[in-house]
């Protein structure tokens, strides 16, 4: 991969194929582990390693500030802060998000035409009988109604992959995603910068 990776990477941004042909040519590229080491190739940062590392550090202070801001919107943050004190869970996380997350049940059977339908996203698929603590069933990435990666660990893991991926394969934010997938790279740049400063 890494004799290959400048011919890949001027494909990538010359041809700007489709995210299927890609995928077809070079399968093995759509791993966790692989599209760690071509984030890694291109800014030089570990990307779950610095991604997890910069949730962990500014998590804390955004939740200060989030306690802090007062008016209309400051209720609604509340509301919100409430809910996260009370249940830290998958559930809490994904209530916002249902534009980068969609959700299916395993009995649905227009599943598959919705996730095709999926320019950029995250997908959870959940057994019928779930109980709340229960894990789903399965957590992967779509992109460009093409399911690129599947079986992952977590919710988190798989909106990090989604943001390498977006960086590996060159493409543009979505119009209503472009605010959320900002400040993942906001908080990746950050991270990095202060790691390269020590």
């Amino acid at each position: 991969m890494e004799n290959t990776f400048s011919y890949r990477r001027q494909e990538i941004l010359k041809g700007e194929p489709l995210i299927g042909y890609v995928k077809s040519r070079r399968p093995a590229l759509f791993t966790a582990i692989e599209i760690d080491r071509e984030f890694h190739r291109i800014t030089a940062l570990s990307q779950l390693s610095t991604f997890c590392a910069a949730l962990d550090q500014y998590t804390p202070r955004l939740m200060g500030r989030f306690r802090c801001k007062g008016g209309a919107a400051g209720r609604k943050i509340k509301n919100v802060m409430v809910e996260i004190s009370k249940d830290n869970s998958y559930e809490t996380c994904k209530k916002d998000h249902k534009k980068l997350v969609k959700d299916y049940m395993d009995t649905d059977l227009e599943a598959s035409a919705s996730m095709e339908q999926t320019v950029i996203g995250v997908y959870v698929i959940e057994n019928e009988g779930l109980c709340a603590g229960d894990d789903p069933e399965d957590i992967g990435v779509l992109v460009e109604g093409v399911e690129v990666l599947g079986k992952l660990q977590n919710f988190g893991d798989a909106c990090a992959l989604l943001f390498g991926l977006m960086h590996y394969l060159n493409l543009s934010y979505p119009p209503d995603l472009k605010v959320c997938l900002l400040v993942f790279t906001r908080t990746l740049f950050v991270q990095w910068t202060r790691t390269v400063k020590r």
